[in-house]
């Protein structure tokens, strides 16, 4: 018995040919093809389906009763053999459009939800979100402390010192992770009193760009977002500079690089003379540098040429307190005690600098033992390179992460599949690495001979981090292979509880990173503080 095909079957066989012949001449629409494709699966579902009538015939018995699929949808359902469907073929294609409509609809709807479940499913997934710490205890001033507060600002430094001399033993603390700290007391007590009297004056002279105009990407975004957050600050800023205990210039060396530097002269002394002339000016406008020949004021500079610029000012650089991201102790410019060492963080979106952060593997699914990608500046990653790059199999070491190995995992999930993330430096001691292998919750492998690490006043690197000499280099993996599984687990873990003091936020939050910054910043002010203790204020 020959097997004649029906006119439908016909139909969708020459369409899907036709379609099949567009995609070899690779001319593919494919909104029409998807279109098309469900129009025809929706007309094959309801030919085959017994219980549905698509088409109208006035030969329905009698016996057809209303139903309700899914207690709504009320449909007049009978039974239509395959020859009423051949017969009634015509009726079928005079329907079309509206099956097409109908069909079109439905898929634009279907396509709309997945998208806004894939936008915030990605949102969620990129951004790292930070939940709200329960509310701290109110904490109830004692009369000194309030007596504090209407101190002169030298006096108040002096109150505040000794306070921190003597502060409390902390145990337990719900808001702070004591292992992460070199003394959390101490700490504790310093943030207390900065919470407490700090007061920020900040110069309003200079012009945009160089000042007020923060530079919010890239690899020195730090000195940026500190601007940003300072100038629009309310608890620690004031507009009267007889109460001020810091005077901040607001400056961008990034800025000024873009301002001034000459691409090619290969000189970067025009940049200190116009810091030069901009702090005479205010030596000669305001009394306050003249008072402490700047003792009390502080610059903010992430970029490598930051420690350079002061050179042309003497007191600039021997006094003033230098928040540099090159904290280099082997140039004679940055002071220990006095300066302070600014982490360098990345930013990729101004917009959203908590962006593409967080979301680290377990330690089970940190196959790499190390790993390192980046250019080669410097004197220690050529040395790196040359030791471990394609060496050993368990240490993933690159210049560029090449191509072939980028399309099979990126930069980022080769940090999240890492035990170990390499630090070296490159032309200066700092790296934005260190930070991201916070972020993506690896321990940061410092190899930076004479680099003063970040808030090293107040954290304990050794609970986080390895620091490696480079000299070591050729033993590196052997001291990676040395360090116990129970002391790297702790490691790992802490530096997941470390990562909330590296983190830019646009609105700041309590021990963030700008509250870390300017928290060392306070801290160094108090230890070169000179006043004589006779003067403090007794408990009552």
């Amino acid at each position: 018995m020959v097997n004649i095909k029906s006119p439908l079957r016909l139909f969708i066989e020459d369409s899907i040919k036709e379609l099949i012949r567009g995609f070899r001449r690779q001319r593919i629409k494919w909104r029409n093809a998807f279109l098309l494709g469900s129009i025809m699966t929706t007309i094959v579902v309801l030919l085959h389906t017994p219980t549905f009538s698509v088409f109208s015939d006035e030969e329905e018995t009698e016996s057809s009763s209303p139903i309700y699929l899914n207690g709504s949808l009320h449909l007049n359902i009978h039974i239509v053999s395959s020859e009423a469907k051949v017969e009634n073929f015509h009726t079928l294609r005079t329907r079309t459009p509206i099956v097409q409509l109908n069909a079109s609809e439905a898929s634009e709807a279907v396509i709309s939800r997945k998208r806004r479940k894939r936008k915030k499913k990605k949102k969620t997934k990129d951004d790292l979100i930070l939940t709200d710490p329960p509310p701290a205890p109110r904490h109830v001033l004692s009369s000194s402390e309030r007596r504090a507060l209407s101190l002169p600002p030298k006096k108040a430094l002096t109150y505040a010192k000794l306070e921190i001399q003597r502060a409390p033993e902390v145990i337990n603390d719900t808001d702070l992770f004591a292992p992460l700290f070199r003394n959390l007391s101490v700490f504790k007590r310093s943030y207390e009193l900065m919470e407490l009297i700090l007061k920020v004056y900040i110069y309003p002279d200079g012009d945009k760009p160089i000042f007020h105009e923060p530079h919010l990407n890239g690899i020195y975004a730090s000195e940026g977002w500190f601007m940003k957050l300072m100038e629009s600050n309310t608890q620690f800023v004031t507009k009267n500079p007889e109460k001020a205990h810091l005077f901040y210039m607001p400056y961008s060396v990034k800025q000024l690089q873009k301002s001034i530097f000459v691409p090619g002269s290969h000189n970067i002394k025009p940049l200190s003379i116009f810091l030069r002339d901009y702090v005479n000016m205010l030596s000669i406008k305001y009394p306050f540098w003249n008072r402490t020949h700047g003792s009390d004021h502080f610059l903010v500079a992430c970029h490598d040429w930051g420690p350079y610029t002061v050179n042309e000012h003497p007191e600039l650089k021997r006094n003033a307190i230098k928040a540099l991201c090159n904290a280099d102790l082997s140039d004679g410019i940055f002071v220990p005690g006095k300066d302070v060492s600014l982490p360098e963080t990345s930013i990729r979106n101004a917009g959203r600098p908590l962006r593409n952060i967080g979301n680290g593997n377990r330690v089970s699914q940190r196959p790499i033992l190390a790993f390192f990608a980046g250019n080669l500046h410097g004197r220690v990653r050529p040395k790196l390179l040359k030791h471990w790059r394609n060496k050993d199999e368990d240490m993933k070491i690159y210049g560029p992460l090449p191509h072939n190995v980028a399309r099979k995992m990126t930069y980022v999930q080769h940090m999240k599949s890492s035990k170990y993330c390499l630090c070296p430096m490159g032309y200066e001691v700092n790296s934005p690495r260190i930070v991201e292998a916070i972020y993506y919750e690896c321990v940061p492998v410092v190899i930076a001979d004479n680099f003063m690490l970040p808030f090293s006043d107040v954290l304990d690197w050794s609970a986080f981090s390895v620091v490696v000499p480079e000299k070591e280099i050729p033993r590196l993996k052997e001291i990676l292979l040395e360090i116990p599984m129970r002391r790297y687990l702790k490691m790992q873990s802490n530096v997941k509880m470390v990562q909330r003091h590296f983190l830019w936020s646009p609105k700041p939050r309590k021990y963030d990173v700008f509250h870390m910054i300017l928290h060392s910043i306070w801290f160094n002010l108090l230890n070169q503080n000179q006043t004589s203790f006779d003067d403090h204020i007794p408990d009552s």
